[in-house]
């Protein structure tokens, strides 16, 4: 195997570093973030590093790298407490990778891109048009990271809408079907298929190894 230590890591060329680093932890969600700030312009990014805090209450987070630059999103949510997640699927991937772009805040990126913004129940932030889940979520808290000045940002799920023929019987969500990205690294798309899935696994008493 290819050996890198943290010495290396201080002698690679920046962006190599930056590739390697984003991609050796595996694959990330592909979501889009939607707010919309407080004179009525509309925003939309995408994001690799939405995660689940906890079930009840119904918490995702996200990472935002230093807001010591401007961070329309972050600037949003603060302003308004409302933002969405919409998940990426196969058909949008280069319109909502385009999204990375660092547009001036009076410019929304739904009007750069072929992304359509709609609204549902009078929630004040933009939804993706025909995005197979979508999230309204309501900022709960945030955490400074001080080892690399980031922030985890915290929100409740208010409001879940997601296309019929993903969902189980058990609550499980079907990603595969609709086609939803994964990122590997910073630009790196994939498609997953669902290969199985397992149940509920409890210690066992001895080795028991399948012939």
């Amino acid at each position: 195997m290819l050996h890198f230590s943290s010495d290396d890591f201080n002698e690679m060329h920046h962006l190599y570093r930056i590739n390697l680093i984003n991609s050796c932890s595996g694959y990330k969600s592909a979501n889009l973030i939607g707010t919309k700030s407080s004179e009525g312009i509309s925003n939309v990014a995408v994001f690799s590093s939405i995660t689940h805090i906890g079930s009840n209450p119904a918490l995702l987070g996200f990472f935002l790298r230093p807001t010591t630059v401007i961070r329309n999103t972050y600037d949003n949510i603060k302003e308004t407490g409302v933002y969405t997640i919409n998940h990426i699927h196969e058909s949008i991937l280069e319109e909502a990778h385009h999204t990375s772009a660092k547009y001036d805040a009076s410019i929304s990126e739904f009007d750069r891109t072929a992304l359509e913004e709609v609204y549902k129940d009078s929630f004040s932030a933009p939804f993706v048009y025909n995005a197979p889940v979508q999230i309204a979520m309501t900022y709960v808290e945030e955490y400074h990271i001080k080892a690399n000045n980031t922030v985890l940002l915290i929100g409740e799920i208010k409001d879940l809408y997601i296309n019929d023929n993903l969902l189980d019987k058990d609550g499980f969500l079907n990603l595969s079907q609709a086609k939803i990205a994964a990122i590997n690294g910073l630009n790196g798309y994939s498609i997953p298929q669902l290969k199985t899935r397992l149940d509920y696994q409890r210690p066992k008493d001895s080795l028991e190894i399948n012939s």
